[in-house]
Order: C-alpha cells, then structure tokens, then sequence
C-alpha cells in the first residue's frame, strides 16, 4: 500500500514518542508535531481504518506490524541523513530539519550510498 508523506509523520512521531514516554496519546502526536487535536485525531482514525495503528479503550494508540515498518523505515532515513549532513559540518539542528524534509523523498540508491558513507566516514 502506498503511503502520504503525512502518514509517515505521524507513524515516525507514535514510534519516537513510545520510545521516549513508553506510551502515545493523540495529544502527545498534536505536541510534537504542533498539529491540532481534531487533525490529529482524524489521521489517527485513517491510519487505525488502515491498519497501521491500534487503540486501546483508554485510547492510547499503537502501531501494528505494518505501522511500526513503515515508522522504522521512515526513522532510520532520517537518522542517517542527520549524520550524514552532520559529518559535512551541517549543525544539529539544521540537519535534523533538513534530514526530516529529504527523509521522503529520495531515492532508495542514493540512501544506500549515503548509509555506506556514514560507515566508512
């Protein structure tokens, strides 16, 4: 299935926040991604329609199988592209920003390449 750019967001953002707090509520997902609750709380209706996520009745959310690939994916190009632009003197933050533009956008190949460089470097 193909994915919006915006659901992969908010699959990164459920996987970062489980890994800091240990578990999400759409109120932590509208924080970190500075979107409104009912925004939040519509995607998260998608994505659970989709089988990405699951939610409890106390309504904190999960990722299935299937979501928590599509987060893993998504958060490990961003995590190598912020130490790829790092290692070219990028700052931090600015990697961080830019790493989370191109994250989505480019091309399996050239991830590769950029993955082999941060090992060798």
């Amino acid at each position: 299935m193909n994915i919006h750019e915006s659901a992969e967001d908010y699959l990164e953002a459920i996987l970062k926040i489980k890994e800091q707090k240990g578990n999400v509520r759409s109120i932590d997902i509208a924080s970190e991604l500075g979107f409104s609750k009912p925004s939040v709380s519509i995607a998260m209706k998608r994505l659970r329609e989709n089988g990405y996520i699951t939610m409890d009745d106390n309504n904190m959310i999960s990722l299935t199988e299937m979501g928590k690939g599509v987060a893993t994916k998504i958060y490990t190009r961003e995590k190598e592209l912020t130490l790829f632009l790092e290692k070219l003197g990028v700052s931090s933050e600015t990697a961080q920003k830019d790493a989370c533009k191109m994250e989505h956008d480019i091309s399996e190949e050239t991830f590769k390449k950029i993955v082999d460089f941060n090992q060798r470097a």
